[in-house]
């Protein structure tokens, strides 16, 4: 993908301009996923093109707290007519927290032909662009994933005790309400269960909405990126760095921000993050 940008990042080719996905619509090379929470958003209106990947149905298994097989992956992808050289583009609601989410576990079974679209949602509906009803049907390819990559980019609780042990970065993306454990939940969000507030000792809190433009839920520049997340908060490129929130959607959004646009080398996403700390007998916990 040829992309101009009205900032440079270190991999601006993971990101597009709502411009960009104006103009490739109809490329039959490309497959526009929209990842919502709100599920009816896409049933309301869409990008003409576009289909639906719901990440509790499509992206996580039914009977326990996992991500899909690479059988069920591969199903996924075949059913909306996406092959393993499709470009696929992702954007949603909640400033691209899902989109965000959905290209992290993509990543996992290693799709690399992905990029994110810039503001998701709002941006595209403050600029009155064009939104449809009808759903497309494409026809059904022939994808084939490799086994599913647990430990290159996401974190398990014993990787979370080792960086405990051994005082590595930490990053907690909550609210700080969530952080000081004054929050069981985020705000207007009911309690999702978690039995302890606080955070994980020595996680830094740098909440995920630092890093976008609230206006029209844009990425910010590379400057301000890198003064919140290195400057401000003494993180380094070279750090390995683990990304946590509530159950992983606003910490795969950080982890975008660290990996694609700072170009930081080793971030991964805790997704059992504060729903599975929170509970877990015996664990520590700061406040």
């Amino acid at each position: 993908m040829q992309e101009v940008l009205d900032h440079v990042y270190v991999h601006s080719d993971m990101l597009v301009t709502t411009d960009w996905v104006n103009e490739h619509l109809n490329d039959p090379g490309v497959r526009i996923v929209e990842s919502n929470e709100d599920l009816l958003l896409y049933p309301s209106r869409h990008l003409p093109g576009s289909v639906q990947i719901d990440w509790t149905v499509d992206l996580n298994d039914q009977m326990i707290r996992d991500y899909v097989s690479r059988e069920n992956f591969e199903k996924l992808m075949s059913a909306n007519g996406i092959d393993n050289d499709t470009t696929v583009i992702f954007y949603g609601d909640k400033n691209n927290w899902w989109a965000c989410y959905a290209f992290w576990i993509f990543q996992l079974f290693g799709h690399t032909k992905a990029a994110v679209m810039d503001g998701g949602r709002l941006k595209w509906e403050k600029e009155n662009r064009q939104m449809i009803k009808d759903v497309p049907k494409y026809s059904r390819t022939n994808y084939k994933a490799p086994m599913r990559n647990d430990h290159g980019i996401r974190a398990f609780r014993d990787d979370v005790m080792e960086h405990i042990k051994n005082n590595l970065p930490l990053v907690d993306v909550r609210s700080m309400e969530e952080y000081t454990g004054k929050r069981l939940h985020m705000p207007e969000y009911p309690n999702e269960g978690a039995l302890r507030g606080g955070h994980i000792p020595g996680a830094a809190n740098i909440p995920w909405a630092k890093a976008i433009n609230p206006e029209d839920g844009t990425f910010k520049t590379f400057d301000e990126l890198k003064k919140l997340y290195e400057i401000d908060n003494n993180l380094n490129p070279d750090d390995d760095v683990i990304a946590y929130c509530r159950i992983g959607e606003r910490s795969s959004h950080t982890w975008f921000v660290l990996t694609y646009l700072l170009g930081f080398n080793h971030v991964r996403n805790y997704d059992g993050s504060w729903t599975e700390w929170g509970n877990m007998v015996g664990v520590p916990i700061e406040k």
